[in-house]
């Protein structure tokens, strides 16, 4: 349980109280002013979402309290009056709080820079505070991160903030809709110096002032997820008064803070964690990311089966599965590792539950299977339903022999009627009220026994727009390592074994260099296809890599095989036509597959179309693609003919079901490349008779 502390490490007191330590205050912000979460936030706020059936504003005010936290603000943003009406019953508002006081306060605004500015006018702040994201789940001690600000704060009144970062590896913010964060940092001070960011995707590029390029020492850092926990000074919401422009705390406020550092001589620092668990479930995919993580157990003091939150009795079985022991299982249920079930839920007969989350209170009926989905509370599914990787929302209902498929997003209280097939992707509301003042009450989902309807996007809001239907489109970037489920292809299972890529916990131990150079690479490859970058120097680039991995051959072609069948893939999914993709891609970059001093041999050539297969194996129509990818290997002679044959009848690639099914669209290549080879060889038989006669 967290501390209850009256002193703690806070600012100086006001005139005439020298000496005196204040409580420690925080500000969480509950709203973010962004439809990520999109189209749950229509109806509830974002900070009351679920995450592993515990609402994030918990997980940021345990951490909090861990923290030592005596005051505390919530700026609640859209839904207040739900916001509040949740924490009054909370604990955090009883005779068992922790702290010495929580506080609502209420403003009119449209972006963070809105509340901040409405912050500074309260005065309120009277020394050292915290702010802190809604949705920021951590169990890093922040003391000493204090200790470094408070002192900082002493030599140079100037120091103003201290930003809470956490490492991790290259890649991490490679999804759909992801933002990717660049930080120059004075190691020598903890200082940052500029900051920008771009869509995960994009041509990286810095526009560093060229002065700051004279520093003996930069740290250029795109490998750090940024918690939104701050420590800061009152001087902080003065510059946020002082420039009404800035609305978003980082790429507006902190932008034009470092960026006008010679007006203003305020500097602004880092922290940066590296041993602990720390992030923010900003948008879907960290959703899912940090939810995998707590089914895994990885944050202990935060683990499901600890029940630290709420009146729950949760059990972690042998298997890996945790379940309330209020809930009413009927035999034979198959429940499977990474299966959460919340308190007073009920599973009938026959159903198969794996990697999924369900709720309180929710009832699922006979022969269901649920795969990879977020069953939220107070949910009703009917008999023979099939949902896979998919989030249902609060007191929603879908009726018998539905199918849910990957990536919907059911919204609260919507009924899908018996008998319904809702399409991957598809976003699912109550009428919505949009932005020109009608209701969208017109295109109904499903038969007309259901009460939901398709949700529109806010134009005005690309970023999050694209963010808030890629939950599952992507599955190598929306689940969490540590799952390691089907979705991980064999070569990908070996690279990724204790590097937790997708994890926020620890970063991958430098023990594993193998590890390592599997992953960087891979993720490397992949942004430089998706930039357009000409193969010569993407050569160059994986040569260096090579080297300073101490990888071998195999390795390489496996990343160069791994990352192109991803990109490829991105390509079709985002609406391109497999064939155009296959032919573009090998023409352009077949040079790193046949690289110079590489073995070429049949082998060689067999084991690329094997980890290509293997990777294809978790493509949607990934036989499609793989019959285009061998064609165009074919017609533009990057292989001969020996080493499709002989991969067409190597056991490996006809083992197990999927690789089987995989193989089956390319058999009419296959068949083809024998005729032909028949027939050339009955000619050559032909031409010999013509020359003996």
């Amino acid at each position: 349980m967290a501390p209850k502390s009256g002193k703690a490490a806070g600012g100086k007191g006001r005139a005439g109280e020298e000496g005196k330590e204040e409580p420690l205050q925080a500000v969480i912000i509950a709203d973010t002013f962004e439809t990520r979460f999109a189209p749950f936030t229509l109806e509830r706020p974002r900070c009351l979402i679920p995450v592993a059936n515990t609402p994030l504003i918990e997980y940021s005010l345990e951490y909090l309290a861990s923290a030592g936290v005596q005051v505390v603000y919530i700026y609640a943003g859209a839904h207040v009056d739900q916001v509040e009406t949740y924490i009054e019953a909370s604990r955090w508002k009883s005779h068992k709080s922790p702290f010495g006081s929580v506080s609502f306060l209420r403003c009119i605004a449209s972006s963070v820079g809105d509340v901040m500015r409405d912050l500074d006018q309260k005065h309120l702040m009277a020394g050292d505070f915290i702010i802190i994201s809604g949705d920021v789940i951590s169990n890093f001690p922040i003391e000493k991160a204090l200790k470094q600000h408070k002192a900082r704060r002493e030599k140079d009144k100037n120091a103003i903030m201290t930003m809470v970062l956490r490492e991790t590896l290259p890649g991490v913010h490679e999804h759909p809709g992801g933002i990717v964060p660049t930080f120059v940092i004075d190691p020598t001070k903890d200082r940052c110096l500029h900051y920008e960011e771009a869509l995960s995707g994009a041509q990286p590029a810095a526009h560093v002032d060229p002065e700051l390029l004279k520093s003996p020492e930069l740290d250029v850092r795109q490998d750090l997820v940024d918690c939104r926990l701050d420590i800061c000074t009152p001087d902080v919401l003065s510059l946020w008064s002082d420039n009404f422009d800035n609305q978003a705390p980082r790429k507006e406020f902190l932008y034009g803070v470092l960026k006008d550092y010679e007006l203003n001589g305020k500097t602004i620092h880092t922290y940066i964690v590296k041993d602990h668990y720390a992030s923010r479930a900003a948008d879907y995919w960290s959703y899912n990311a940090i939810s995998q993580d707590l089914k895994q157990g990885l944050v202990a003091s935060l683990a499901v089966e600890n029940n630290v939150f709420g009146d729950t009795h949760y059990d972690r079985s042998q298997r890996g599965d945790i379940v309330d022991r209020s809930v009413i299982k009927v035999r034979p249920t198959k429940l499977a590792a990474g299966a959460i079930v919340g308190p007073d839920s009920s599973v009938g007969a026959g159903c198969r539950i794996a990697n999924s989350i369900i709720g309180q209170r929710c009832h699922v009926g006979k022969n269901t299977s649920i795969d990879g989905a977020y069953i939220w509370d107070d949910v009703t599914i009917g008999n023979n339903v099939t949902i896979k990787r998919a989030i249902i929302g609060n007191e929603a209902f879908v009726g018998d022999n539905c199918v849910i498929e990957e990536g919907v997003l059911v919204s609260y209280g919507v009924r899908i009627a018996p008998g319904t097939t809702v399409p991957a992707q598809a976003r699912i509301c109550k009428p919505q009220q949009l932005s020109d003042g009608e209701q969208n009450d017109q295109d109904l989902v499903g038969a007309e026994g259901g009460e939901g309807h398709a949700y529109v996007d806010d134009e005005d809001d690309f970023v999050a727009s694209r963010a808030s239907r890629l939950l599952y489109g992507k599955p190598e970037f929306a689940a969490s390592a540590s799952t390691l489920d089907s979705d991980i292809s064999e070569g990908e299972l070996s690279s990724m074994d204790g590097s937790r890529r997708q994890s926020f916990a620890t970063t991958m131990s430098d023990e594993d260099t193998s590890d390592r150079f599997q992953h960087d690479t891979v993720a490397i490859l992949l942004q430089r296809l998706q930039e357009g970058k000409q193969a010569d120097d993407m050569l160059s680039e994986l040569m260096g890599l090579r080297f300073s991995g101490g990888a071998d051959e195999a390795q390489v072609r496996r990343a160069v095989a791994i990352a192109m069948m991803k990109h490829v893939n991105s390509e079709v999914e985002g609406g391109l036509s497999a064939a155009d993709v296959s032919r573009h891609v090998l023409t352009a970059y077949n040079t790193l597959i046949r690289r110079k001093g590489a073995a070429q041999t049949t082998e060689e050539q067999v084991l690329f179309l094997l980890e290509a297969q293997r990777d294809l194996t978790r493509r949607k129509d990934g036989g499609k693609t793989l019959l285009f990818v061998l064609k165009d290997l074919y017609d533009l002679e990057v292989f001969g003919e020996e080493a499709f044959t002989e991969w067409w009848a190597d056991e490996r690639s006809g083992s197990g079901e999927e690789m089987a099914a995989l193989r089956q669209q390319s058999s009419q290549f296959i068949e083809w490349l024998e005729n032909a080879e028949s027939e050339s060889e009955s000619e050559e038989d032909d031409d010999d008779d013509d020359d003996d006669e």
